[in-house]
């Protein structure tokens, strides 16, 4: 594995559990890439237990969203992996801030690998949880690999969809596509490795809700972490182009295991996350120009919608005021997630 220069100091968005262990470890993908991770396990953990692996939001790291959500499940007796993706965080991959849909579904795969090889790790009792656009990809892996047993994707972004036709699908036909495609094809050979930018430094007033909510988790000292490329400088203008012309979730009316689709009332991403569940169960939904069968398996899927959650007051549980000052919200259901998963991973 590539050598790979980790951050030994706590230095997470969030306070260390005092009923956790972590520490950090690095694992390899199929791609040769070698991808940073924290592993918490429960401190009255014993013999083998199950395992979940973590990831999300899209452009985000460990130390944010995904670190928490492990580290909330390793205090309800799970061992837990929280990883920084492909080009990510403290994870390896040149030039920075790429994203692919089979690399980063086989990151998914990759941190199920190194779970099932731990000695404390039941092997047959793995899950995962994927977060915002991580939500979409982890229902991707869950389709692709059967060692899956149990999957939730929190207030999720299906990135392909998103990519090909933007915001509610507002630009789903073939000419605004095409003139997307001229200027990557451009920006190819001008300056490939330009930057597109993360959340903005400013909001107007004016701006939407979600806009809101993204600079308040990512700019301020709530969620703002400085290896976040939503944080700071986001992707490579090139760097999510195969994202455009693909799509996820072709096969998921197939995934046999259970899921758990997870959403905000009032997140603005809310469609994603009904459109995936109805076509993983029904085998159609709106928005989605393929049909299937409907799944073999109903009566494992849930879809579970938070009443006044925004799309990221899932990120952390949300706060009654902005900076994360003010009263915890509490959105996140941990003790639901946690029923959920031990009575899956069985």
């Amino acid at each position: 594995m590539k050598q790979i220069q980790l951050t030994e100091e706590w230095d997470k968005v969030f306070p260390l559990s005092e009923k956790v262990n972590h520490r950090k470890v690095t694992f390899e993908t199929q791609y040769g890439l070698t991808l940073a991770a924290d592993l918490y396990t429960p401190k009255d953990g014993k013999g083998k237990m199950p395992a979940i692996a973590v990831s999300g939001p899209f452009g985000a790291v460990k130390e944010q969203s995904s670190g928490l959500y492990a580290m909330k499940m390793a205090e309800r007796g799970f061992v837990t992996l929280a990883f920084d993706p492909s080009y990510t965080g403290e994870s390896s991959g040149e030039p920075r801030r790429t994203a692919s849909p089979d690399i980063n579904t086989e990151d998914f795969m990759a941190a199920v690998d190194f779970l099932s090889k731990q000695d404390h790790v039941d092997s047959e009792k793995i899950g995962i949880i994927g977060i915002c656009g991580w939500g979409g990809i982890a229902l991707n892996a869950a389709a692709a690999d059967i060692r899956i047993k149990a999957t939730v994707a929190s207030t999720m972004y299906d990135m392909t969809r998103i990519s090909g036709n933007d915001y509610n699908d507002a630009f789903d036909v073939e000419e605004a596509r095409h003139s997307g495609r001229e200027k990557l094809a451009k920006q190819r050979l001008t300056n490939p490795k330009a930057m597109a930018g993360g959340v903005i430094d400013s909001v107007p007033p004016q701006a939407p809700r979600f806009v809101h909510d993204y600079y308040d988790y990512y700019k301020t000292p709530r969620g703002y972490h400085p290896r976040s490329g939503n944080s700071n400088d986001g992707w490579r203008v090139i760097g999510t182009q195969a994202y455009s012309n693909s799509r996820f979730l072709y096969y998921i009316n197939e995934i046999r295991s259970a899921v758990l689709v997870m959403h905000g009332a009032d997140a603005h991403s809310r469609y994603f996350g009904e459109a995936a569940y109805h076509y993983m169960v029904d085998g159609k939904a709106e928005g989605y120009k393929f049909t299937g069968e409907p799944n073999p398996n109903p009566e494992n899927k849930e879809l579970l919608i938070i009443p006044d959650a925004s799309h990221c007051d899932l990120y952390d549980g949300g706060y009654t005021e902005k900076v994360g000052k003010g009263e915890p919200r509490n959105m996140i259901p941990w003790d639901k997630l946690a029923e959920f998963f031990k009575k899956n991973l069985k």
